[in-house]
């Protein structure tokens, strides 16, 4: 086992609590952001979350109304997926790379993982081969060119990219108005995009 894998193993039992000042807040804004970015996805469609780890996400989803599959690679998140969701989602373990589902999935969603892909251009084109609607994942624009990721996006059949910065902080708290503020600057054209220089992250979604 890696070190990340032992590190991720150890963390299982309280990971999306540990991971988050205010998960609620942060992943019901991830999930409301997969359902209508882009190509929206609706009610009672199947969503595929990659390197879903205690399947946090998977709560904000299923609230929605949506169908939710976790596939991870560490036992131990796994187990704690299932024991959270129990029968209201199918868990997998499986490598994101190499994992096919049995039928094709409306959404493919990847978070804090989209490096973990061998080849990211590779990667691409696998889920877009079970993916009918859309691929979304989160984006840091300090680790790699989003020009570059557009480009593998569009070379493995993604035509339709949209790139939605995300400026809710993931170890921060924000109060209700100060949350609302700063999800109407992620819609602020220049100046959203200027922050993104120093700070936070894209929502990247991508379709056909």
């Amino acid at each position: 086992m890696s070190a990340k894998s032992d590190q991720y193993a150890r963390q299982a039992d309280d990971w999306t609590e540990s991971a988050y000042a205010d998960a609620t807040a942060y992943l019901a804004h991830r999930a409301g952001l997969i359902e209508g970015l882009g190509t929206r996805i609706e009610p009672g469609d199947e969503v595929l979350d990659l390197a879903c780890g205690d399947a946090g996400l998977g709560e904000a989803l299923i609230a929605r109304g949506f169908r939710y599959r976790g596939v991870d690679a560490t036992p131990e998140m796994v187990a704690e997926a299932r024991r959270r969701l129990g029968d209201r989602a199918s868990i997998e373990i499986g490598d994101l790379n190499d994992y096919t589902p049995l039928n094709p999935v409306a959404a493919t969603a990847v978070f804090r993982a989209i490096y973990y892909a061998r080849d990211r251009r590779a990667f691409f084109e696998h889920v877009g081969s079970y993916t009918e609607k859309k691929l979304v994942f989160d984006l840091n624009p300090r680790q790699y060119r989003p020009a570059d990721v557009v480009t593998d996006l569009r070379a493995a059949g993604f035509d339709q990219v949209l790139l939605r910065p995300f400026f809710l902080p993931q170890t921060v708290a924000l109060p209700r108005l100060v949350a609302s503020a700063a999800k109407a600057l992620e819609r602020s054209g220049p100046l959203a995009r200027l922050a993104l220089r120093f700070r936070f992250t894209y929502l990247v979604a991508a379709s056909r």
